[in-house]
């Protein structure tokens, strides 16, 4: 059966509410109930097409790069808004290996050989069809080859971190690191140090 042959749903409307940074949808459908019964349901997604995310590790220093950047919806929960996080970015069409290669370097300044692909995870499958591709890049951090920062002319204003890997791992303890992408990598550092280094 394909993700589209569930014979407990059926699609009976799609109506998009928005399209514009982001594409809301909402979607009218009957879904079979456990105890045999249909129920009609109404549910607005938000389609944000899929994404990548990547560990800069290096092996030699025991350090990872990571980013802090506004988070607009963490502004208006009330925090500051700035967001320590693992370099991450949307295909925009381009393979998961090649579209993380690319934003690391815009963010970051590092140049990634090649990207290692861990996992892939739906962030918020209750309402965003976003599906990202986890990877860990080795890198040497006394090589970085430009500033990174983000692309100006998308309004990325991006402040690169390169913090010991010990350091990080209590970050989360602490609630500096609360992105969950970043946090999922750097657990999955954490359960398998062995591959670290390669």
């Amino acid at each position: 059966m394909t993700k589209h042959e569930d014979q407990r749903l059926r699609i009976i409307d799609r109506r998009t509410l928005w399209n514009g940074f982001i594409n809301l949808e909402q979607i009218t459908l009957e879904q079979m109930m456990s105890d045999g019964s249909t129920a009609r349901l109404v549910r607005e997604v938000h389609d944000h097409g899929r994404a990548a995310t990547i560990l800069l590790f290096d092996p030699e220093r025991q350090m990872v790069v990571l980013v802090r950047q506004l988070r607009l919806p963490v502004f208006l929960q009330g925090e500051s808004g700035y967001l320590i996080e693992a370099p991450a970015g949307l295909l925009d069409g381009e393979a998961p290996e090649v579209a993380i290669c690319r934003e690391a370097m815009e963010e970051t300044g590092y140049h990634i050989e090649s990207a290692l692909h861990l996992f892939d995870a739906y962030m918020s499958p209750g309402s965003i069809t976003e599906r990202t591709s986890f990877f860990l890049g080795r890198i040497d951090t006394s090589k970085k080859v430009a500033p990174g920062g983000g692309l100006a002319h998308e309004g990325e204003d991006i402040e690169v971190l390169e913090i010991p890997f010990e350091e990080a791992i209590a970050m989360i303890r602490t609630g500096e690191v609360c992105d969950a992408k970043t946090i999922m990598l750097l657990q999955w550092a954490m359960l398998n140090r062995a591959a670290l280094s390669g």
